[in-house]
């Protein structure tokens, strides 16, 4: 073993979250090490990025560098079970009309730019690395990671920041993640060649296509490729009694719009893969000497992309909270409750639509989008993730929240069914498990 190393933040985790604090931090001039368990370029799911992420990357300074590999998207495109037409809605209708456009991305791609940005700017990066333990005292903490070869290496580190995602490393050592009961889904997903797009400037957009069990994602990537997952309840994950292929194009099936786009379309390197995807949340983000940032704090559905904007900007208002900690120590108890607050705003913000979003209402009042009380601005700020955009924001979005629940009170028949079918397919099918891979049977 050597000898342990000494630095100012020690951050688990090389995605974007992790990336992103190490190199703001790095530029500080701090001496930071980043460590990431697997090696680059590693596959990753979430490759649909907001116009909130655009700004976080141009402070990077990796703007171009995102747009050379990405898709660019301007909208959503939302298709329903039971109409013949779709509904289409642009970013730009939002409160900030120049967050009009953000990118769709590989993640395997974006990720490893982001990490080698971190390097880039001053980060000790390493690879491969597996953080096992640690324990923390009141100066800092004792960092222990093993690396591919077996071999041990340890840190002292002053603080540290937990971006390990859904391996949740602070959250399960201090027993602090909360399983979310209000909601409870799986997913399946694949790339496909040759699958038919939207056309002319829409071709980039994201299409969300309900179906019985749950959604679809369709996500169109630069390189022709186009990303397709159903995100479903997990009774109907749990149901699958054939190969997770097959099952997959059986659940495509129950998607008419969807199955026509495929129609011609073949499987990329025959591969589907099945992941849990429940979400949680940690009761709390921060302490004396450490932050969880990203999915290491809370996870949510991912229907509106929001994953990496969270991540991001959890990292930039994390960096924030670090440097109080290591320069302004008396300062830090004001800045926690500060962060801590903040950092429940995306998440809470989404969560409203998304456990509500397979309802009968929320479902009407997307296909038939109406800028009464600006609503419609309000939605759409959401989306582009202009979520700090001040009281206008605000005041619209709470309208939406009085329109439907207006109209919900109004079909309050439907409204009651919705609600008893939600209760039925969030029940619980077993233990929370990780993300898993599988190669198509």
């Amino acid at each position: 073993m050597d000898k342990r190393q000494e630095c100012d933040v020690l951050v688990i985790g090389g995605g974007p979250a992790g990336s992103t604090i190490a190199t703001l931090l790095a530029q500080e001039g701090r001496r930071v090490v980043l460590l990431e368990k697997d090696h680059h370029p590693r596959f990753h799911i979430g490759e649909s990025l907001l116009p909130g992420n655009v700004e976080l990357f141009e402070k990077l300074g990796v703007r171009e560098q995102v747009a050379k590999i990405g898709m660019p998207k301007f909208g959503i495109e939302f298709v329903p079970p039971d109409l013949d037409y779709c509904s289409y809605v642009d970013f730009s209708e939002g409160w900030d009309p120049s967050k009009d456009s953000a990118w769709q991305v590989r993640r395997s791609e974006l990720d490893m730019l982001l990490f080698r940005n971190a390097e880039e700017k001053g980060a000790l990066t390493l690879e491969g690395a597996k953080v096992r333990q640690v324990d923390f005292d009141a100066e800092g903490a004792n960092v222990r990671a093993q690396l591919d070869d077996g071999a041990v290496r340890e840190w002292r580190a002053r603080f540290v920041v937990d971006a390990s995602g859904r391996d949740t490393l602070l959250a399960n050592k201090f027993r602090c993640k909360q399983k979310n009961p209000d909601h409870n889904s799986t997913a399946l997903f694949g790339h496909f060649r040759n699958a038919r797009r939207l056309e002319g400037r829409r071709e980039g957009n994201i299409s969300i296509c309900w179906f019985e069990h749950g959604w679809f994602w369709f996500i169109p990537l630069a390189d022709g490729t186009t990303s397709v997952g159903a995100v479903c309840w997990a009774y109907y994950l749990k149901a699958r009694d054939k190969p997770l292929k097959e099952y997959f194009y059986d659940t495509i099936a129950l998607c008419p719009e969807l199955k026509d786009r495929l129609k011609d379309a073949t499987l990329v390197d025959d591969m589907v893969h099945a992941t849990g995807n429940f979400s949680y949340s940690s009761t709390h983000a921060t302490g004396e000497r450490y932050l969880m940032v990203g999915d290491a704090y809370t996870f949510i559905d991912p229907m509106f992309s929001s994953g990496v904007f969270l991540a991001m900007q959890s990292a930039f208002d994390g960096a924030k909270l670090v440097a109080t900690a290591l320069d302004r120590p008396d300062e830090l108890a004001p800045a926690r409750v500060a962060l801590e607050q903040r950092m429940r705003v995306g998440p809470r913000d989404y969560s409203w639509f998304i456990y509500r979003v397979t309802n009968p209402t929320i479902r009407d009042m997307f296909m038939h989008p109406n800028n009464a009380f600006n609503v419609k601005q309000g939605l759409m700020s959401l989306l582009a993730a202009d979520i700090h955009h001040g009281p206008a924001y605000r005041r619209s979005l709470f309208m939406f929240k009085v329109v439907y629940y207006f109209v919900s009170l109004l079909n309050w028949r439907r409204t009651f069914a919705g609600w008893k079918r939600h209760r039925f397919n969030i029940r619980d099918m077993g233990p929370l498990k990780g993300e898993t891979i599988q190669r198509a049977d």
